[in-house]
């Protein structure tokens, strides 16, 4: 070989080449084909795997006791074997059941009269004399009368721990999380309390509650006076609740008549222990899923509704005609969610005390939630409320762990049954909606726990034990979230959102014109766009309303001879009628002196 040749040849091996190029660089369809592979390989196996095994394995209760368990449908079939004894039996069962249900409800609407007072008013737990805002108009007046005036009312139980889920403004505190109970029992002579008197702001039930007029495991009724302008509200602790103090005056105050004693209570919790007990017996004596899903949400339905969390309405003729309306669609999603979630795990299940123990039990923790989970420190399921409620974010981790949990584990039956492929699909399409919900502008997606109920259910069509509880919880919450709610949008508007919260608006620049012991002035720029107005608070009543109109930019108040009381005065824009966000409480003392307004917005009045 000729030297020269070898040399040249050798010298071209040699020369570098681009990688881009090189058939052998690190882009080579060579090099990608066994990465290729990989991917493939464990795309394959995940997809053999989610398929599960074959021949499925379908899961079935094998119930503790059997002979036990099956006791009691071998008893009817023994001496009612035939199918209209049956349902003559279930006819009577229903009617003993309703009879119950109806005369224990029936002597608790009854029993409201009070002696020498007549019959009481149904109200809420947030029922108040003041008006939201400024809804209650210049001074007041479209609250009045202000003070010679009686009303009997009926709280509800359980109103202990209602409350504001904003920050509210008493004078200059702000108040959250806490209910709204403004005053309690006034100082006398000797040292010695006299009768109560609250705010007339202040939540009606939660004043009762406070004074120990009404008790909060049974509600109650009494009468309530209106006893005009007071001064001086002292903050206390009594019967559980925390009272707020205001050292200053308001137009409108409340005290409790002594009444003689009234049966009026709210019984909830022996119609808890009627509607359990029938509940439990349909369940361990019926075999039929059908009859056992029909008849305890209808009977779960209307309990919640009527009576463990009914909706806010004045009169018992008002909430049945609410439940009713409510009940029709409910009844409907019931159907298909007994279709295709309940009849396949209640299919040929004999676990009758299994059964009442885990679904039913269930399906009562779920239905009570006002009460079961009342102890979870969220109120709303909002970035608003996990920010600011103490104790909100460790419990949505708490919640999600669990939820992770569980579902884990019923992945991994629906795979044993050879169904997870398909489940997975109805989740990824529960996940797409869900985004594309989040992605409309101008719109929030609030999941309210009906709407979790629903997303949740479909993984617990599986006849094993924990799957039975699940079950029970969820349709619990289902019935719950409709028969207190009813079908609330999963789409809302920021300012539903918001409820009574500040809205970040524009504050006024307010500058002060002249003070002294006897009088205070304030006077303010031109109005912005889009405002029309300015809203003056003093004592947080609305004392002034000026628009571009009136050509007004000055306001003033005067103290009353000898008067030795704060003022707290709060300024906010109007459009309209309407007030956007207020400053921050300004405080006149009765020396004189003056303590300009913090930065930033109060909250809007309750």
């Amino acid at each position: 070989m000729d030297p020269e040749i070898g040399h040249a040849a050798h010298s071209t091996d040699e020369t570098p080449q681009s990688p881009l190029v090189s058939r052998r660089g690190p882009f080579s369809p060579r090099r990608c084909l066994p990465l290729f592979h990989r991917v493939k390989r464990v795309y394959i196996a995940v997809i053999t795997w989610a398929k599960g095994p074959e021949p499925p394995q379908i899961q079935r209760i094998n119930s503790f006791c059997p002979q036990f368990q099956s006791l009691p449908f071998r008893f009817l079939n023994r001496y009612l074997p035939k199918r209209k004894q049956k349902l003559a039996l279930l006819l009577a069962f229903y009617f003993a059941w309703l009879l119950a249900f109806v005369s224990v409800l029936h002597g608790s609407i009854l029993a409201t009269q009070i002696e020498g007072y007549g019959k009481a008013q149904r109200i809420s737990c947030i029922a108040s004399y003041w008006a939201s805002g400024n809804g209650c108009g210049l001074d007041g007046n479209d609250c009045r009368p202000f003070d010679n005036s009686t009303f009997t009312f009926s709280c509800p139980a359980n109103c202990r721990d209602v409350k504001v889920l904003n920050p509210h403004a008493v004078g200059a505190q702000e108040i959250v999380y806490q209910p709204l109970v403004v005053g309690g029992p006034q100082e006398g002579g000797f040292g010695l309390a006299r009768d109560p008197i609250y705010r007339g702001d202040s939540f009606l039930c939660g004043a009762a509650l406070h004074a120990g007029v009404i008790n909060d495991e049974r509600g109650g009724c009494g009468v309530v006076a209106l006893v005009g302008q007071m001064d001086k509200f002292p903050g206390t602790i009594q019967n559980g609740i925390e009272s707020i103090g205001f050292d200053s005056s308001f137009p409108l105050s409340f005290s409790f008549v002594p009444t003689p004693s009234s049966e009026c209570s709210d019984l909830r919790w022996p119609l808890l222990a009627v509607s359990a007990t029938f509940t439990s017996i349909l369940s361990i004596f019926t075999t039929s899923p059908a009859v056992f899903f029909g008849s305890l949400f209808t009977g779960i339905f209307f309990h919640v509704g009527l009576v463990s969390d009914p909706p806010s309405q004045h009169s018992y003729y008002s909430i049945i005609s609410v439940i009713v309306g409510r009940f029709l669609p409910a009844a409907f999603v019931a159907f298909v969610l007994y279709r295709y979630c309940v009849r396949p795990q209640l299919k040929d299940l004999v676990a009758q005390y299994e059964k009442t123990v885990l679904w039913v039990g269930g399906c009562w923790v779920g239905a009570l939630t006002n009460y079961t989970f009342d102890f979870i420190p969220i109120q709303r399921l909002t970035p608003h409320d996990l920010n600011q409620q103490p104790g909100a974010k460790v419990a949505l981790s708490a919640i999600a762990f669990a939820i992770l949990f569980i579902a884990v584990g019923q992945i991994w039956y629906l795979r044993l049954e050879g169904r997870l492929p398909r489940y997975l699909a109805l989740y990824m399409l529960f996940g797409v909606i869900l985004a594309l919900f989040v992605a409309i502008p101008g719109l929030n997606l609030r999941i309210h726990h009906y709407i979790l109920a629903l997303l949740l259910l479909p993984g617990t069509a599986i006849q094993t034990r924990p799957s039975l509880l699940y079950q029970g919880v969820l349709v619990g919450l289902f019935i719950n979230g409709i028969a207190r709610w009813g079908f609330d949008s999963i789409l809302q508007t920021p300012a539903t959102l918001l409820g009574d919260g500040q809205y970040n608006s524009v504050l006024p620049v307010v500058a002060l014109a002249q003070v002294s012991a006897a009088n205070i002035t304030f006077s303010w720029s031109p109005l912005p766009e889009p405002f029309d107005g300015l809203s003056v608070l003093v004592n947080d009543v609305e004392r002034f309303r000026g628009y571009n109109s009136d050509g007004r930019d000055e306001f003033t108040w005067e103290r009353p001879a000898g008067e030795d009381l704060p003022y707290y005065f709060r300024f906010g824009y109007m459009q309209g009628s309407n007030s956007a966000d207020y400053t921050r409480a300004g405080i006149w003392r009765s020396d004189g002196s003056w303590t300009p307004m913090a930065a930033g917005p109060s909250r809007k009045l309750l």
